[in-house]
């Protein structure tokens, strides 16, 4: 039997963090870790466990250290560990800033509930995932 991918969830908005967390633990080859409401605080559980999950998802807006610092910074100390930011910042300088950081996704939070399971899927596969809500000109 094949280990289960391991996915952390960063985002501020506690209902929305532990839906998402609901909705992840309902595939089987899942399993979420941990969870924090910012960007420190992701960093913070990150250096105290002891096995670094596969995937990071994490909001771009985020109080104290946001989505984009945070990534550069996870693609840092853990070279290995995939991101998804998500967000509902569908403009060009946030796609491009979340890339240039380092995230292997960036997903709209409008189309997270039909789309997330394609993006952690197509990451998982060594893919970038654009949303595809977002214009091609990114």
């Amino acid at each position: 039997m094949e280990c289960p991918y391991r996915v952390v969830v960063a985002d501020d908005h506690a209902m929305f963090r532990h839906g998402l967390k609901r909705i992840l633990v309902e595939k089987n080859d899942l399993e979420v870790v941990g969870e924090a409401g910012d960007g420190l605080e992701l960093l913070t559980f990150l250096s105290l466990i002891n096995t670094a999950p596969h995937l990071a998802i994490v909001d771009i807006s985020m109080p104290i250290l946001g989505g984009i610092e945070v990534t550069s910074r996870i693609k840092s100390a853990y070279p290995g560990m995939k991101v998804l930011i998500l967000s509902v910042h569908g403009e060009k300088e946030y796609v491009r800033g979340a890339l240039s950081a380092g995230a292997d996704g960036y997903m709209l939070k409008k189309d997270a509930d039909s789309e997330l399971f394609s993006a952690i899927e197509k990451i998982r596969q060594g893919g970038v995932y654009i949303s595809p809500l977002l214009p091609e000109c990114v």
